[in-house]
């Protein structure tokens, strides 16, 4: 259980690390953007507003699929699941605690998945934060 819990806690700090360094990327193109729309008088719900809204998406989707890969990887190499498709689909699923069952997971491994879970919820619930706070900057003007 030790090492479970070890190799959970290296993730989950891993994953933080990232998602921080992602955030902080994004919103300093955002910050970049609302500079620019306020110098040239262009409205957040403009075109080019809708653009940046877009990218924001997807940067955040970029960001929540690096840390699935990065999961569905340490799957493969401690030998907890058997084949990169797998990997990757049990790790999504986990990731966004949709989940089906654990069973296609080592048992010996198992806690890992449930802390993924719980790890991805916090990221996700993170990225809501950061997108709400994207979309009441574009309903103050």
């Amino acid at each position: 259980m030790f090492t479970e819990l070890a190799l959970a806690t290296i993730m989950v700090s891993l994953t933080v690390s990232i998602h921080a360094s992602g955030l902080y990327a994004l919103s300093r193109i955002l910050r970049v953007e609302e500079r620019d729309e306020a110098r040239e008088h262009i409205h957040p719900m403009s075109r080019r507003g809708f653009a940046a809204t877009i990218i924001v998406i997807l940067g955040l989707f970029v960001l929540h699929g690096v840390e699935i890969w990065l999961y569905a990887f340490v799957y493969l190499v401690i030998g907890s699941v058997h084949g990169l498709r797998e990997a990757v689909y049990f790790s999504t699923i986990t990731y966004g605690a949709i989940g089906y069952s654990d069973a296609a997971m080592v048992e010996r491994w198992r806690l890992v998945s449930a802390i993924e879970g719980i790890n991805g919820i916090i990221l996700i619930g993170w990225s809501t934060a950061f997108f709400v706070t994207l979309t009441a900057r574009m309903r103050r003007t």
